[in-house]
C-alpha cells in the first residue's frame, strides 16, 4: 500500500488508490492526535486544507464516527444533524459520504472517508471493503510506515504526577499494591490471507484449542468457585461454542482477512454493536466475549496465554478496560490484591466472581489505564469507591491507618458477634441479612445474624442467559433454605423490570421504568413466570417453614390475585400428594405510599409487612434515585420520612403484624437508630452493616429516644439529621 517517500507522499498515495478502488471522487485519512481528528490526507479534496482542516472528537460526520467507533454510510451526508461544514475544504459538492473508524486494539485511531457526488447507496459490501482497508492502514500507522517515526495515535504519556480517580465499587475491600497491566490482545501483524483454506484451518484448530481450555477450566476442581461463580462460567463455556460465532469468524476468512484479522474484525463489530445496546445485561456479556476473542487471538498467534498473569508480582493491582471471569481466575489470588476496570457494572460476570474470591474491584473508572505505567503504586479504596496512583507519602500513610482501623474494626464486630442485639434498656432487635446469591449465605454464619430479611431471588435469573427451570430454582431455593437451618430466610418474588432486565423477556420502551410495568405488575401479567416460582419455592421448602413476599404492591387486590395464585399452588401439591411446607407466611413490600392508606384492608390478609425504602423514597418524593442530580435531595431523616414510618408502624403493631425496615435506611447507624426510635424492631441489611448498627443499638435506649424523636416529626425542617446525631452524641449512642 505504502511506497517510498515522505510522510505526506505515501499518505497520498494510499488514499488516492483507495479512491480508484472504491470508484469514489474523495478519500481523506483523519488521524487522531490528542482529542483531534486532523486531516492527514485527501484525494479530492482541497490539498490546502491538509493538516490544517481538524475536528474534535463527537464533531461532524467524522467526529461522530470515531465517537462511536462504528461506520456511517449516508446517501445525503448534508442533510445529516451531525453534518459539520468546514469551508477550507471545498467538500460542499460532494454529496454522498461512507467513513469507518481505523482502530488499533479495539481503540479509535482515525476515520477514513470516500465521497462522491452523487446520493450513492453504499452497499454492504462496500462498508467491508473499506472496514478491512482500514484494518490494513491501522497497522500501517502503528508500524511507523506511515507515521514517519513520529507517534500519531498515543494520548499524552502517563504522568508521573500523583492523580485520584472515583469508579464505582464492584467487590468491597482496600488493597494497595504495584500496578498490572492486563492486556491480553494480540497486534494483528499480517491481515490479508494468501491462502484462505489455509486460514480457515488455522481457525478451526484455534477454536477448538480454546474450547479444551475453557472446558478445562470447568472441570478443575475449585472450593471458592460454586453457584453462581459456575453458572457464570458454564455461560462464559455457551459463548465459546457458539456457532454464530463461528460463522461469522468463517465469513470474515473467506472475505480474504487472515483468522487473527478475522477474529479481531468480528469482535470490533461486536463491540461497536453492542456499545449501543441499553440493555445492562446484555452490554456486560461483551467483556465475556472481548475475553474470548483475546483467547483465540492467543491460541492462533501461539503466544503465552497471559503473560501478566504468569509473571504477577507480589499485591498486584490489576487493570484493564474489562475483563471476562475466566481471564479473573488465571491470576494467582493470593498475589491478586484489587483490580480496576475502565468499564464493568455490579452485575457483571467478573464483579460476582470477586466477590466470592474476596477481591477488592473498582468498575467504571475511565481513562484510568493510559495515565498508569507498570509497576505504578496504586490505592484502591473499595469501600469508598476511589482509586489512588502515585498517591503521596501521606496517602499511603493514611492508607495503612485505614487498613489498620478497618481490621480493628471487623476484628471488633466479630468478637461482638455472639453478643445479643439488644439495646441499653433491654429491647430485642432482630438483626438480618440482605441475600440474593448463593455466595451471600456465608454472611449468615459470620455475623450470627438471626436470618435473611430479604432475598433478592431475581439476581439468580439475573446472572444466567436463559430462564432457569422449575428444576433449578427449586435446587437453589432449597440450597438457601437449607443453609439457613432454623433462621427464617425471607423470598421476595421476582422483582424484575426498572433498571433489573432478564436478558430472555422482551423489554418494552418506557419513559419512567421505575414507576412501570415491573415486579408484581409485570408477574401478574405474565403468571406462568409467578407460578413456576412460587411452585419452586413451595417444594423447596417441603417440611419446613416458607417466607414469601411480594414486591411493589400498590393496592389490596394485587396482593389478593398473587396470593391467589400461590394458595392454587399450594392445594395443588396437596392433590398430587406431595410434600407441603410445615407453614407458609406471606407478606407485602411496602414501597408505594398509595399501600399506606389501604393498610386496614390489607393487615388481615398479611402475616408481615416489609418496608423498601429505596424505592419507598423516590416514590414519597417523586425523585428518581437514579438521578445523580437529585441524589442527595432528599433525606430519608426528613420529618415526612419519619412520620409517615412512624404512623405505618404503630398500625402494624396496633393488630400485631410485625413490620421489617429491609432497604438501605436500616443499614446506616444514625438511620438504623432512628427506626428504632419509631417502633422498628426487625432490621435487615447487608452483611457488612451488621457489626456497627449492633454496635449502636446496644448503646442505645429506645424509651429516651422515642420520647426524644415524638418532638421532630411536626418540625418544618428538610431534615431532622442534625438533631438525631446531637442526641447521639448528648447519650453515647456509638453512630
Amino acid at each position: 500500500m505504502a511506497e517510498a517517500g515522505t510522510v505526506d507522499e505515501r499518505l497520498a498515495r494510499v488514499v488516492r488508490n483507495i479512491a480508484a478502488n472504491m470508484v469514489a471522487e474523495v478519500c481523506s485519512a483523519y488521524l487522531l492526535r490528542g482529542d483531534e481528528l486532523e486531516l492527514y490526507a485527501t484525494e479530492g479534496l482541497n490539498p490546502d486544507a491538509v493538516h490544517k482542516t481538524r475536528l474534535k472528537v463527537g464533531e461532524g460526520l467524522v467526529g461522530d464516527i470515531a465517537a462511536h467507533a462504528r461506520p456511517l454510510a449516508l446517501a445525503d451526508a448534508q442533510g445529516h444533524p451531525q453534518f459539520a461544514y468546514k469551508p477550507e475544504t471545498g467538500e460542499e459538492v460532494y454529496h454522498s459520504l461512507l467513513g469507518v473508524p481505523i482502530l488499533r486494539d479495539n481503540r479509535v485511531i482515525g476515520v477514513l472517508v470516500v465521497q462522491n457526488q452523487t446520493r450513492r447507496q453504499y452497499a454492504d459490501e462496500e462498508v467491508e471493503a473499506l472496514e478491512t482497508i482500514a484494518m490494513v492502514l491501522a497497522e500501517m500507522v502503528a508500524s511507523g510506515q506511515l507515521s514517519g517515526g513520529e507517534d500519531l495515535v498515543a494520548a499524552s504519556r502517563a504522568s508521573t504526577m500523583p492523580f485520584r480517580a472515583d469508579g464505582r465499587t464492584l467487590s468491597e475491600g482496600l488493597a494497595i499494591g504495584v500496578a498490572v497491566l492486563h492486556e491480553p490482545r494480540i497486534h494483528v501483524e499480517k491481515t490479508m490471507a494468501d491462502d484462505i483454506p489455509y486460514e480457515k484451518q488455522r481457525l478451526d484448530a484455534a477454536v477448538t484449542s480454546m474450547r479444551d481450555q475453557v472446558n478445562k477450566m470447568l472441570e478443575t476442581p475449585d472450593s471458592d468457585i460454586v453457584g453462581e461463580s459456575r453458572d457464570i462460567l458454564e455461560t462464559y463455556k455457551m459463548f465459546a461454542h457458539d456457532t454464530g460465532w463461528l460463522s461469522k469468524l468463517h465469513q470474515a476468512v473467506e472475505s480474504g482477512l487472515t483468522a487473527e484479522a478475522a477474529v479481531q474484525r468480528v469482535q470490533g463489530e461486536t463491540r461497536h454493536r453492542m456499545q449501543a445496546i441499553t440493555d445492562p445485561y446484555l452490554r456486560e456479556r461483551l467483556a465475556d466475549l472481548d475475553d474470548l476473542a483475546n483467547r483465540l487471538l492467543l491460541h492462533l498467534t501461539g503466544k503465552p496465554q497471559h503473560t501478566a498473569a504468569e509473571n504477577l508480582p507480589e499485591n498486584a493491582i490489576l487493570l484493564a478496560r474489562a475483563m471476562g471471569p475466566a481471564e479473573l481466575l488465571d491470576y494467582d489470588r493470593r498475589k491478586l490484591q484489587g483490580v480496576i476496570l475502565e468499564e464493568g457494572s455490579s452485575m457483571s460476570h467478573v464483579a460476582i466472581v470477586a466477590r466470592a474470591l474476596s477481591i477488592p474491584v473498582l468498575g467504571g473508572v475511565a481513562g484510568v489505564i493510559a495515565k498508569v505505567e507498570p509497576g505504578d503504586t496504586i490505592v484502591v479504596d473499595g469501600d469508598h469507591a476511589q482509586v489512588f496512583v502515585r498517591p503521596v507519602p501521606d496517602v499511603v500513610a493514611a492508607f495503612h491507618q485505614s487498613v489498620g482501623l478497618r481490621k480493628a474494626r471487623l476484628a471488633k464486630y466479630a468478637a461482638q458477634r455472639e453478643d445479643p442485639a439488644i439495646t441499653a434498656d433491654g429491647t430485642k432487635v432482630a438483626m438480618l441479612v440482605n441475600a440474593g446469591l448463593l455466595i451471600d449465605l456465608s454472611h449468615l454464619d459470620e455475623t450470627n445474624a438471626d436470618g435473611i430479611g430479604l432475598y433478592r431471588t431475581e439476581l439468580q435469573f439475573m446472572v444466567r442467559p436463559t430462564l432457569p427451570k422449575a428444576e433449578a430454582q427449586t435446587a437453589i431455593y432449597r440450597r438457601v433454605i437449607e443453609h439457613a437451618g432454623d433462621r427464617p430466610v425471607v423470598f421476595r418474588t421476582l422483582d424484575i423490570g426498572g433498571d433489573k432486565v432478564l436478558p430472555y423477556l422482551v423489554k418494552y420502551p418506557e419513559e419512567n421504568p421505575a414507576m412501570g410495568w415491573r415486579a408484581i405488575r409485570l408477574t401478574l401479567d405474565r403468571p406462568a413466570l409467578l407460578k413456576v416460582q412460587l411452585r419452586a419455592l413451595l417444594e423447596a421448602a417441603a417440611g419446613r417453614s416458607l417466607y414469601v413476599m411480594f414486591p411493589m404492591i400498590a393496592e389490596v387486590d394485587e396482593f389478593r390475585r398473587a396470593r391467589k395464585l400461590l394458595d392454587r399452588e399450594v392445594q395443588r401439591l396437596v392433590n398430587l400428594r406431595k410434600p407441603v411446607p410445615l407453614k407458609v407466611q406471606v407478606g407485602s413490600m411496602l414501597e408505594v405510599p398509595a399501600l399506606a392508606w389501604q393498610l386496614p384492608a390489607l393487615l388481615p390478609l398479611v402475616d408481615f409487612i416489609s418496608v423498601g425504602s429505596n424505592d419507598l423514597m423516590q416514590f414519597m418524593f417523586a425523585a428518581d434515585r437514579g438521578n445523580t442530580k437529585l441524589a442527595d435531595r432528599y433525606d430519608p431523616l426528613s420529618p415526612a420520612m419519619l412520620s409517615f414510618l412512624h404512623w405505618v408502624v404503630q398500625q402494624c403493631h396496633a393488630v400485631g403484624k410485625p413490620i421489617t425496615m429491609c432497604g438501605e435506611m436500616g443499614s446506616r447507624p444514625l438511620e438504623a437508630m432512628a427506626l428504632l426510635g419509631l417502633g422498628f424492631r426487625r432490621l435487615s441489611m447487608p452483611a457488612n452493616a451488621i457489626g456497627p448498627v449492633k454496635e449502636m443499638l446496644r448503646s442505645l435506649s429506645v424509651p429516651q429516644l422515642a420520647e426524644y424523636m415524638s418532638k421532630l416529626y411536626s418540625s418544618p425542617e428538610h431534615s431532622v439529621r442534625g438533631p438525631l446525631e446531637e442526641f447521639a452524641r448528648e447519650n453515647g449512642v456509638i453512630v
